[in-house]
């Protein structure tokens, strides 16, 4: 298996795993952060809230390994947009990461508020909703709206202008991306990111990225694109 042909393999492998490990994350958090009582359901469920923040911990490096796995490919077509999309899924990684602190800080002040008692509720409920709209701002509004879908744009541009995958392939991402924004628009000014509108919203690129998971896993980059482009290399060097 040549480099390239590894390379698309790795990559499709790395969204496969992104989207399945951020799916079990949600699986597992959401219906407890979403419990009108979740400071006391989080720390009764202490061990469902780890496994989520690892699932969700599993994604980031998925994510983050997605564009530097890239990197190398898409730079030989425009190195500015490709390091670009590389510190979009870098920076989309750590914004997970901070997603998974306030999950196990309100973890620990779950537990707490267990101990403390009915008197220090207030204070408990405060720094509560303070962790939780931490991780939906996080996770619902910056990296919905300023992060995810530039990196998308960024991404399936470079891929219809290298003709790498087909570029009906590449079209159907350009269009999701802003549909994505659309539903980090809504829960931005209170919509629920989890009703209907804002997941119809992230469907259309959720079953791309599959598709192209499974396109570059199954058939690779289309080699003509590769070829067009070693020898504009060579062509360079001389």
């Amino acid at each position: 298996m040549d480099s390239n042909r590894k390379t698309a393999t790795i990559v499709g492998a790395l969204f496969i795993i992104a989207t399945v490990a951020g799916i079990l994350g949600l699986v597992f958090e959401e219906p407890i952060l979403d419990d009108p009582n979740y400071l006391i359901s989080v720390s009764e469920n202490e061990t469902r809230v780890i496994i989520g923040a690892l699932f969700v911990l599993i994604m980031a490096v998925a994510v983050a390994g997605i564009g530097t796995v890239m990197y190398p490919i898409l730079r030989k077509h425009n190195e500015a947009l490709a390091i670009g999309y590389v510190g979009a899924r870098i920076l989309e990684a750590v914004i997970d990461i901070v997603a998974v602190f306030s999950w196990l800080l309100l973890l620990i002040l779950s537990q707490e508020y267990a101990e403390a008692g009915a008197p220090h509720a207030p204070y408990f409920q405060t720094l509560g909703r303070l962790l939780l709209a931490a991780g939906d701002w996080a996770n619902h509004v910056i990296l919905d709206v300023a992060v995810f879908p530039v990196g998308a744009l960024i991404f399936y541009y470079l891929l219809y202008r290298s003709r790498l995958i087909p570029r009906w392939l590449s079209v159907w991402g350009l269009i999701g991306a802003p549909l994505w924004l659309a539903g980090g628009l809504l829960a931005m000014f209170g919509y629920d990111p989890m009703s209907t509108i804002p997941i119809l919203s992230n469907l259309p690129i959720g079953v791309n990225e599959m598709v192209l998971a499974v396109w570059l896993i199954v058939k690779g980059f289309h080699p003509s694109a590769l070829a067009a482009e070693s020898v504009k290399t060579d062509m360079n060097e001389v």
